[in-house]
């Protein structure tokens, strides 16, 4: 699939809230300067839920073109409707994705048991890589590690996991027991440093649509074994990475992006623009990210 920084793309839109696809194709060009590994296309962070089939066939296009081999593009494929998935990653396969990343069920949430015939009836039918992501505060349902090595053992296609559980004794049991082969990356940018140093092979980052060559640093010490150095960069960029989640994301990330001149901030309902309490509370983040 991919090692190193995955970032999960927002999803620019217009004062009309039609999708920007020229910001679009800028925030692509930002990524490929910044050295990110993969690019991952409607994801939480590129607001999925509210971006119609045709609207995705046209953004997974745009993405595709203008990478253009330069890293990897993941498709955001997963809902709580099963075969809904399956015709999403037809899609994805058909525009030429390299892989998938795929939710668990929400809502309609299942058991540890019905996760593993849900996710084996959606590899069955693509020939895509998958990964799984575990995002409990988003989906109200913990995928849990042996839940996640029963699925691995069940399908091949299935590759590795973004894990945004938050516990990083969780995580570091999964470690413990999955296939040498199968890879962890972390889902959340502040936790990006102890899960590479449990074993993790990267991020799928929020924070890296603003500062992909500052988390690429980050990475690349963990790969070179210069802890230290990590460990410095971790600390100065800890600060705006909480900060991206002070209202829920990625509101506060298109308010810094729109500051960088990637995107307008704007935002489909039911999100909307940060208050202005929190956009001064960006500002002078970004003003540490820069001293």
């Amino acid at each position: 699939m991919f090692k190193g920084v995955g970032t999960a793309i927002i999803t620019p839109f217009d004062d009309s809230y039609n999708v920007d696809y020229k910001a679009l194709k800028n925030i692509c060009r930002h990524q490929i300067d910044g050295g990110v590994d993969a690019l991952v296309v409607l994801g939480t962070t590129g607001e999925s839920p509210v971006i119609n089939f045709e609207e995705r066939k046209k953004i997974i296009s745009t993405v595709i073109e203008e990478v253009s081999g330069k890293a990897k593009i993941i498709i955001g494929t997963g809902t709580n409707d099963t075969n809904n998935v399956i015709q999403l990653n037809k899609n994805a396969e058909e525009l030429g994705a390299d892989g998938l990343l795929i939710v668990n069920p929400y809502y309609n949430k299942g058991t540890q048991a019905s996760l593993i015939s849900h996710f084996k009836f959606i590899a069955d039918k693509t020939t895509l890589p998958i990964l799984l992501y575990n995002v409990p505060s988003r989906t109200g349902m913990n995928l849990m590690p042996e839940t996640i090595v029963k699925i691995s053992e069940e399908c091949p296609n299935v590759v590795g996991v973004k894990e945004a559980c938050g516990n990083i004794s969780q995580i570091a049991h999964l470690m413990s027991i999955k296939p040498s082969n199968f890879l962890v990356f972390s889902g959340n940018d502040d936790q990006t440093l102890p899960i590479m140093a449990l074993g993790g092979v990267g991020i799928i980052s929020v924070f890296s649509n603003a500062y992909p060559n500052e988390l690429k640093q980050i990475t690349n010490a963990i790969f070179n074994k210069d802890y230290l150095l990590a460990q410095k960069l971790n600390n100065k960029y800890l600060s705006m990475m909480n900060a991206l989640f002070v209202e829920t994301s990625p509101m506060p990330l298109k308010y810094v992006m729109s500051k960088l001149g990637l995107c307008e901030n704007i935002l489909r309902l039911p999100l909307e623009p940060v208050t202005e309490k929190t956009e001064k509370f960006l500002d002078e983040e970004m003003k540490k990210i820069l001293s």
